[in-house]
């Protein structure tokens, strides 16, 4: 059976876990699997930006890397990258192939989209000299942490996904920091909670902690944020390549050369496609903070839509005095919100609103709320 044929009959999202599942299924494929040295990153905002700079910078070594991120925005390839591109249809059929002769029937039909996935990721970059995993929603029991990991990224931790993690800061960073690794790096952080519930599963695990701000001295924090600042980014884009920078200076005890930001592309995060759109898949109230803080006096049109469980009355608030009014873009999910909360709450904090009918040559528009945004936003703006 073809992958995405597969994929399709699993569904994407669960009410429930089972949390026993995952590592069942990874001790029958593990025998199988050669695989590198693994850095895992884990957070709320910030996984998929310092996932990849780090990973250009381990390429720039000379070493063969890959990088497991999700979700995608077009083509599910975008999960698995190679060695700097997205992996091809073949080579994926090729380590779904695998995966099936080495699962069992049963554990193949119950594992989750993500689980399945995350599985298939390992057995593509079976032979790499290091791999940088993307953790999903969680972190002591989400799908990658069944993988023996070298190194732990943290990155920025805020409120997301409640439901599953816990309703206060210190709920949430525990079940993200118990999938810590021996070391750890923490990377800057919005909530001083963070660092407290950090030291206190670092001792009861015996990890050592490390800080992106103690590693990097101010020559080269000043270095990467030249680079950043050249190429547009705004400041958390800096925060996020220091981290890589003091990712790979864990890894390798030695200073890395950040020229690979001067040319690299992260698609959907902070992405300027034109002189007049930036797509962002920020969609909780941290990344809704970090954005305001990037946009310029020029208040953009916002372009926007949520999925059922999120805080939009929050996210509004934070955007409502950085934006002109919100333009509600339809998406292809059922976890879609029901458009007349997402307007309920826009009027709530004083937001006009209307429905998005295409960009214009003389406003600015930020797409901004999930990659389903970003996605559905894309495929109206590139046909």
């Amino acid at each position: 059976m073809k992958l995405q044929d597969f994929l399709d009959r699993k569904p994407l999202y669960y009410d429930k876990i089972d949390l026993d599942r995952m590592p069942q299924a990874y001790i029958s494929v593990k025998k199988h699997l050669d695989i590198g040295r693994t850095v895992h990153i884990v957070g709320t905002n910030g996984k998929g930006s310092t996932g990849r700079m780090l990973a250009w910078l381990l390429r720039s070594r000379n070493l063969n890397v890959g990088h497991y991120t999700s979700p995608h925005i077009l083509r599910f390839n975008e999960r698995i990258w190679i060695n700097g591109e997205d992996i091809s249809d073949k080579d994926l059929q090729k380590a779904h192939e695998k995966l099936q002769m080495w699962l069992s029937e049963s554990d193949a039909e119950s594992l989750s989209y993500f689980e399945y996935t995350t599985l298939l990721a390992l057995v593509a970059f079976e032979g790499l000299d290091i791999i940088v995993l993307e953790a999903g929603l969680g972190g002591e029991f989400d799908a990658t942490s069944v993988v023996d990991r070298e190194l732990s990224v943290i990155t920025p931790i805020g409120f997301d996904h409640q439901v599953f993690l816990g309703k206060t800061i210190e709920e949430i960073s525990s079940t993200k920091l118990r999938s810590m690794a021996k070391r750890v790096l923490i990377s800057h952080q919005p909530y001083e909670e963070v660092f407290s519930v950090a030291r206190s599963v670092a001792s009861e695990r015996g990890s050592e902690l490390f800080f992106t701000e103690e590693l990097l001295d101010d020559g080269m924090k000043r270095k990467v944020e030249k680079i950043c600042s050249s190429r547009g980014w705004p400041h958390f884009f800096s925060q996020n390549a220091m981290t890589a920078v003091a990712a790979f200076q864990l890894l390798f005890g030695e200073v890395a050369d950040p020229a690979p930001f001067e040319q690299i592309v992260i698609r959907g995060r902070f992405e300027k496609i034109s002189k007049n759109v930036i797509l962002d898949v920020g969609h909780n109230p941290l990344g809704a903070r970090v954005i305001a803080d990037a946009l310029d006096l020029n208040r953009p049109v916002l372009v926007y839509n949520a999925l059922a469980d999120k805080d939009v009355e929050e996210v509004l608030s934070i955007l409502s005095p950085h934006v002109s009014r919100l333009e509600l873009i339809k998406i292809d999910t059922a976890r879609a919100m029901d458009p007349e909360k997402i307007f309920a709450a826009a009027q709530k904090v004083g937001l006009p609103t209307g429905e998005f009918n295409g960009v214009k040559e003389n406003e600015k528009y930020l797409v901004f709320g999930s990659f389903a945004v970003v996605e559905a936003f894309l495929k109206r703006y590139e046909t």
